[in-house]
């Protein structure tokens, strides 16, 4: 046998990424380097910053999914390549699309007649379908308002001070007026109530949520339904209702089938639901359906033809007759301004599709009530320490919110802070108006949060509160004289109302200086 003793040229010689140029030497961050480098050690920088990220399992503050089975994520990998714009040149993801909005139309008992397709679109997230569904509502009041010969410039919509972000986001890029019900202590939700008598001739809708991000709590739809019924037939308006189920569409329906508040009700218009929270698909796609083709403004549909046919740029299915239908597209505006792509990704969609046939009816509700049942044994082990006060409802999104009995020691914030040390992230924040005193720990009970990490996490509050307990106060009340007058007010002095209003001014002054010191940590998980 001859052996070869030849040496390999010198930039192959070198084979330990570690041991290479490419990670002693720095990188320049914004700009894009003079040479190029390894794949492999291209790989490894970016593997070893990645490193300092949490773990998503163990990240309590998202809704969005974070574990899928092995066979689905191999379907995503496999459509990861294209782009689902070109609907001409793969006509059978267009088809799954098809398919999902049709399921879950049917899943919230949408009107649809024999041989009628529904009326939907798969987005990015909800977010990009509260925007679609509240310019469907803007226009359609404008029509209406331009053929009575009446002002169309200054529409507004009712919602709770508990909506999530992205209805200030379209309010504000749509120039709609946001009259919101503010919230109260014990009460974290919109006021149906209150929400009617917010609503005028300019109101295009009122938006209640199936879930709030805050409590998880349910809005109560049927009712804000009733009364706003009734308040059309007095004015003579018809102003419709938007259901926000970003969180609660796929709960509500495998769980709580007798709760109306979906297309049952005959004020609700449209609903968005998003796919990558309890849809069970990895982030990046949402849903929104309407009651029916009329809902649409059909000015709002246009087609273009730029990639050699007649193409959208967005996905909507409307038309009757077999479910291969006619696709239309609804019309942006302001798009400059909407920081979300367009177009749900391919891969996405078919994941929402293996799931609904993967899992079926029986499955989403097996996996919804074990999230439940996760959600009580974690409420009951957090309020065995008998330090915190449960806001969140049995009924709703499974989750836990809870609040700190006694702020005056040390906050909730700092029981998040304490946490990370365990890996956990669990998001700390304040209330919305009218309840900015309010601070609370919120848990989210996602599939892959089991009851033994349930437990784990109980005995890790434990240990950070044992340890915030042996450490010296961090607050400092820079109003001593608000003690001083909850003592006295609580030895009846001045009465049960004036040490009840005392106590308060007490926790908005320890979370007001909490809240500065942190800088003000919030929710804004979609």
């Amino acid at each position: 046998m001859v052996l070869t003793t030849a040496t390999p040229a010198a930039e192959y010689v070198e084979s330990s990424t570690f041991a290479s140029r490419y990670v002693r030497d720095p990188l320049p961050r914004f700009k894009i380097p003079e040479n190029s480098m390894p794949k492999d050690a291209a790989y490894q920088i970016i593997n070893d910053e990645l490193m300092l990220d949490g773990n998503p399992r163990l990240n309590l503050a998202s809704f969005v999914t974070t574990w899928m089975e092995p066979e689905c994520d191999k379907l995503m990998m496999d459509s990861i390549n294209k782009n689902y714009v070109d609907m001409d040149e793969y006509p059978v993801t267009t088809e799954l699309q098809n398919r999902c909005v049709n399921m879950i139309a049917n899943l919230f008992n949408a009107p649809i007649e024999s041989g009628e397709a529904a009326v939907g679109v798969g987005t990015v997230g909800s977010s990009e379908a509260i925007m679609l569904a509240g310019l469907a509502f803007k226009r359609k009041w404008q029509e209406k308002r331009k053929s009575q010969g009446k002002p169309y410039d200054k529409p507004n919509i009712v919602t709770g001070a508990n909506v999530q972000v992205c209805w200030e986001k379209f309010a504000r890029y749509f120039e709609v007026e946001l009259k919101e019900v503010k919230l109260r202590e014990g009460y974290y939700v919109m006021d149906p109530v209150k929400a009617v008598d917010m609503v005028d001739e300019n109101t295009i809708c009122v938006a209640a949520i199936l879930g709030s991000t805050l409590t998880g709590e349910f809005e109560n739809v049927k009712l804000l339904n009733e009364l706003l019924t009734n308040k059309n037939n007095e004015t003579g308006w018809d102003t419709p209702i938007h259901v926000d189920a970003a969180s609660g569409g796929f709960i509500a329906p495998f769980v709580y089938p007798d709760l109306e508040w979906d297309f049952r009700l005959p004020l609700v218009k449209s609903i968005n639901v998003s796919g990558h929270k309890y849809g069970l698909v990895y982030a990046g796609v949402g849903w929104v359906v309407w009651r029916s083709k009329e809902d649409l403004p059909d000015d709002l549909v246009f087609h273009i033809n730029y990639l050699g046919s007649d193409q959208p740029t967005f996905t909507l299915n409307f038309s009757k007759g077999n479910i291969r239908n006619r696709v239309h597209t609804l019309v942006y505006m302001l798009m400059i301004i909407i920081s979300f792509s367009l177009v749900a990704g391919s891969s996405q969609i078919i994941a929402q599709y293996y799931q609904l046939i993967r899992l079926g009816f029986e499955g989403y509700k097996n996996i919804m009530e074990n999230c439940i049942g996760n959600a009580k044994t974690l409420k009951e082990g957090i309020e065995s320490t008998g330090r915190f006060e449960v806001v969140s409802k049995d009924v709703g999104v499974p989750l836990v919110a809870f609040a700190l009995k006694d702020s005056s020691k040390y906050t909730v914030f700092q029981i998040s802070d304490s946490l990370r040390k365990f890996g956990w992230i669990v998001p700390a924040y304040t209330m919305p108006a009218d309840a900015q005193h309010i601070a609370v720990l919120r848990v989210v009970i996602r599939e892959d949060f089991g009851r033994s990490l349930a437990e784990r996490l109980i005995s890790h509050i434990k240990e950070a509160l044992k340890e915030l307990d042996s450490q010296p106060s961090h607050i400092i009340m820079k109003d001593s004289h608000v003690g001083a007058v909850a003592e006295a007010a609580a030895e009846g002095n001045k009465g049960g109302e004036e040490a009840k209003s005392a106590e308060r001014m007490i926790q908005e002054k320890v979370t007001k200086q909490w809240r500065n010191f942190v800088e003000i940590k919030r929710v804004g998980v979609c």
